[in-house]
């Protein structure tokens, strides 16, 4: 009998890529949202309520967890930082709580999304999974997302932690705006440039969750980015190559991101120089171990 599968956060980037390829694979696919549609599948939830319809985790096998408010969009307020966190740990706690309340499920595994900026700015350092906690609003989030996730463990649930970089997809994320500049014939690094940029390809990211479903052995956090990070300067270069537009040898002062972003600058200037190992020694194989192939795939489309 095929598996069933819940995911939150389906409408998103990740998530509606991850839902197309699980039924094209033949899964059973829940899906939990704040609006009601038409689909049978699709239960609604209100995180900020805390309701839910507890019939979204009947006959599921397993649940990945992608919700939560975007990071970069809008102005850091305390209100929208606030936001950004509840969104994360509280959604996890309801779900937690659903399948407290029923002592029949049949859930085994918890697959969450967590971030790279679980490791705050570290410049050069190479970062495994081992790697401490940083400092920073993004460090501090994804320290509290990952210890709700981990409360899983109370349950007897397998836990999965996907620390993501930046996904690339042309359906939205950070290709669009990162390319929006050298489009625009204004292609230059921010700041020094040589901050460490973890990425992926949507298709890498939607099977590392496809392979964290199928794989037991799997358990606890792993880095979700391609082997070789890129410099900021180096990403934006390519970019340009690739979209046929100059790379200015300039660079963008970072007082002037700052002025423009305010406090969600860090989201930007970080540098995470991320370890693949971990991911690997899991077995999972990448399409895209190059940013030029992950670039050329992607454009070509």
């Amino acid at each position: 009998m095929a598996k069933k599968i819940l995911i939150t956060g389906a409408t998103g980037l990740v998530g509606s890529e991850l839902k197309k390829r699980l039924l094209s694979d033949g899964y059973n696919v829940n899906t939990l949202s704040r609006k009601k549609t038409n689909d049978p599948n699709n239960f609604v939830w209100d995180v900020y309520k805390g309701t839910i319809d507890s019939a979204c985790i009947d006959g599921v096998d397993a649940i990945i967890h992608l919700a939560g408010e975007p990071v970069a969009e809008k102005k850091w307020t305390d209100e929208r930082k606030k936001q950004i966190i509840d969104s994360r740990v509280k959604s996890t706690q309801l779900l937690f709580e659903t399948i407290r309340s029923k002592p029949d499920h049949q859930i085994k595994s918890f697959i969450s999304a967590s971030a790279v900026g679980f490791y705050g700015d570290c410049g050069d350092e190479i970062l495994s999974e081992e790697s401490p906690n940083g400092y920073g609003f993004l460090a501090e989030c994804c320290k509290l997302w990952e210890q709700a996730v981990d409360q899983g463990k109370k349950l007897s649930l397998r836990i999965v932690k996907l620390r993501t970089g930046i996904v690339f997809s042309n359906d939205g994320g950070a290709l669009p705006q990162l390319d929006k500049s050298v489009r625009l014939f204004a292609g230059a690094a921010l700041a020094s440039g040589k901050q460490w940029t973890p990425w992926l390809h949507i298709d890498d990211m939607v099977g590392m969750y496809i392979h964290a479903l199928e794989n037991l052995k799997m358990e606890s956090c792993y880095n979700a980015c391609a082997p070789f990070p890129v410099t900021n300067e180096g990403l934006t270069r390519s970019i340009a190559k690739h979209l046929h537009r100059p790379f200015w040898p300039f660079k963008v002062p970072k007082k002037a991101i700052e002025l423009l972003m305010g406090e969600r600058a860090e989201a930007v200037l970080m540098s995470n120089n991320t370890s693949a190992q971990k991911i690997l020694d899991a077995g999972f194989k990448f399409r895209f171990t190059d940013l030029d192939d992950a670039l050329a795939d992607l454009y070509k489309k």
